[in-house]
């Protein structure tokens, strides 16, 4: 039951949710900001690639940083960082700016590499048969954004006549202000002295354990492949004559897609088990390559799209809940962070060759580009199954 959640749980979902208000809202608009801002104009997702850079460079030193100060003084920093973000690309849409608005994206990229462990944090505040729901209801909170993210990029956009694209980020700056006051209700516990007698395993020794790799595999391809496509999908809906208010309805259901199954996502772990979950998160990117090659009308990107949001959901939330059975208390900051690099790592190429991929050969070769990640994500969750029925997986005391 998830009724004796603390309820730190749910304040980090209504934080995450304001995390994934900026990241729907900018889906929502950013390529359409870099094509009107790049000379060339194969470089119109390289924004959204330097935010997905920005996040795989700072996992580590923000697992780091909040292992020494505590989660809650750098889900602070990151909310203040992200008001910076929000000040600069306001400036550079007024004043014509690719540059500028590619480092506004980089401190939103900043503000996220922290965000992203809500997801972890939740899991320490509670026992661990209630780890799955915990990180589901903390997922959960991404609702928020599928509700008001990409109808505040649309609604915003009328702020200011001369330029659509400024409003979005004046509302930004009023997100990250609730998100400071909520997370300082959440009133998260000081960082744990770990035990200098705690043994603590060479990282070699943990990154090779079989449910590290399948965990880190699992979140990386399912994000990587949500990515590719949903990066692409504006551009594809532009070049098919489709308007704002089309992408805005695409991606509001999308990311609906993305975190409504949180809250069922932790109670089907618990009643299936986690691989036949991680399996049903394939199968559904399958069936989204399918429904893109059978049609391109606005109903099929809705259809597809709402697939592909609980194929990363499976898929992210899942590989999630496996990583907290490859760490020890001691060992998990180090281990998320490194899990946290490998994946927004394959998140930032997937980000940043969308654009050029969709520019050079167009919508049906970035679906053709998931089917061999999904085929690897499906073999390494087949390896995880064999290796369960043959022999009992070694985890941390």
């Amino acid at each position: 039951m998830t009724l004796k959640l603390p309820r730190a749980i749910y304040l980090l979902s209504v934080c995450n949710g304001f995390l994934f208000i900026n990241q729907s809202l900018l889906i929502t608009i950013s390529a359409l900001i870099g094509f009107e801002l790049a000379d060339d104009k194969r470089l119109a997702t390289l924004p959204m690639a330097l935010q997905f850079a920005a996040i795989m460079l700072t996992t580590v030193p923000a697992s780091l940083f909040m292992g020494r100060f505590g989660r809650q003084a750098g889900f602070l920093l990151a909310n203040f960082i992200g008001i910076a973000g929000a000040v600069i690309a306001l400036y550079s849409v007024f004043n014509r700016s690719f540059e500028g608005f590619c480092i506004a994206t980089l401190c939103f990229g900043i503000f996220a590499a922290f965000s992203n462990y809500y997801r972890f944090t939740a899991a320490e505040l509670v026992s661990n048969e209630q780890k799955s729901v915990a990180i589901s209801w903390v997922m959960a909170g991404g609702v928020l954004a599928a509700l008001i993210g990409p109808n505040l990029a649309n609604w915003s956009s009328k702020t200011f006549d001369s330029e659509p694209f400024a409003g979005p980020f004046l509302i930004l700056i009023g997100v990250y202000v609730l998100s400071i006051f909520t997370m300082l209700a959440a009133k998260l516990p000081p960082p744990e002295r770990t035990d200098s007698n705690a043994v603590v395993r060479p990282l070699s020794e943990i990154i090779t354990q079989p449910v590290f790799v399948v965990a880190v595999v699992c979140q990386m391809l399912g994000y990587a492949t949500m990515n590719l496509v949903m990066t692409a999908t504006p551009l594809a809906l532009h070049a098919r004559d489709m308007g704002m208010d089309s992408t805005a309805m695409v991606i509001q259901w999308h990311v609906l897609s993305m975190f409504a199954p949180s809250f069922f996502t932790g109670n089907l772990v618990k009643r299936f088990g986690l691989i036949p979950v991680l399996m049903t998160g394939v199968v559904a990117g399958l069936i989204v390559v399918a429904i893109h090659f059978h049609g391109e009308t606005q109903a099929h990107f809705v259809a597809a799209l709402i697939l592909l949001g609980i194929s990363w959901n499976f898929l992210y939330v899942g590989g999630t809940t496996l990583l907290t059975d490859a760490h020890t208390q001691s060992e998990k900051s180090r281990t998320q962070a490194v899990n946290d690099l490998i994946v927004f790592s394959t998140v930032t190429l997937s980000a940043l060759s969308a654009g050029a991929l969709h520019h050079e050969f167009g919508w049906r070769v970035i679906n053709l580009t998931v089917l061999p990640l999904y085929a690897i994500a499906a073999g390494v969750i087949g390896w995880l199954y064999l290796l369960k029925h043959r022999q009992v997986l070694p985890t941390p005391n």
